[in-house]
């Protein structure tokens, strides 16, 4: 396994210097830096050539994270919503392409955060996979694995156990689209985690982290050896990429709903230990 982080963990708004974040990380052990996948459509060749050197460099890898908005809804009832999503995304991987960023996640079957104006779930589901297919077929040429993450009810009715994410890409039916389980959302959704990663098996495409309340793994009370296990029983050796959200603040604090700080006021220096000693605790969970 690999073991990373989101860059989010520092910031307040979806966006930040990834040259800073990747030297970061290195320093502090991962092997991944995950960054916000919207902000390579605004990059250019030759900030992405540097990026691409410095994580050569350095050692790490480069994953990307989307969260794609209502107007890029690629389930929409709306044709051209669909087209424009389709559009952005496959926009989006072949910036990923020239970054030798191999693996785009999140919730690319609908969008984030939902408002659950439209209720119909077969429909936005039929439509979801015929986009996904599309989308599938982009990434399977370039090379990315596509990963859609199971989410909770409060922030989309469409994909929310691992079982309905495993019927998603077996409907789909291409080879680069595969699942990403977080288990903030797992530990509301699934009645054991360990059986939702067997339930995904093969499909396991990438793993979010965190606590419960989302702060970093080992703060709080999650089931880190029956995750462990599950992931060694599957014979997981894919991205392991820590998602906490400690910090009020910003369009992060509120898109992720954080309402008190979460890092017992630690400062930036303090971050970095705190998120070093869980990268410990997480390997010695997950390693056996």
């Amino acid at each position: 396994m690999k073991y990373g982080t989101l860059y989010a963990y520092w910031t307040h708004e979806w966006t930040g210097d990834y040259k800073h974040f990747a030297k970061k990380v290195a320093d502090i052990g991962f092997d991944i830096l995950e960054i916000s996948a919207g902000d390579l459509l605004t990059m250019s060749d030759s900030y992405l050539a540097e990026l691409k050197a410095l994580a050569k460099e350095l050692g790490i890898i480069i994953t990307s994270n989307i969260g794609p908005a209502k107007k890029y809804d690629v389930g929409s009832s709306d044709p051209e919503t669909r087209e424009r999503g389709i559009k952005f995304l496959s926009d989006i991987m072949k910036q990923m392409d020239k970054l030798d960023s191999r693996s785009i996640v999140g919730v690319m079957y609908t969008y984030w955060p939902c408002d659950f104006t439209d209720l119909d779930k077969p429909a936005i589901w039929a439509r979801g996979v015929d986009s996904v297919k599309k989308l599938g077929h982009v990434a399977g040429e370039l090379g990315i694995d596509y990963c859609l993450e199971v989410v909770n009810r409060f922030e989309t009715n469409i994909l929310n156990t691992a079982e309905e994410g495993v019927q998603f890409c077996r409907d789909v039916d291409m080879p680069a689209v595969k699942l990403l389980l977080d288990t903030f959302h797992m530990n509301i959704e699934e009645d054991s985690m360990g059986g939702a990663i067997r339930t995904a098996g093969k499909l396991l495409g990438h793993v979010h982290v965190g606590e419960a309340n989302r702060k970093l793994p080992g703060q709080g009370r999650l089931p880190w050896d029956e995750i462990g296990a599950a992931l060694r029983e599957i014979g997981f050796d894919g991205n392991v990429v820590m998602e906490p959200f400690v910090k009020m603040g910003g369009k992060v604090g509120s898109d992720i709903k954080v309402w008190r700080d979460l890092s017992d006021n630690a400062d930036e220096a303090q971050m970095d230990v705190n998120i070093k000693k869980s990268l410990e605790f997480l390997r010695g969970k997950f390693e056996g």
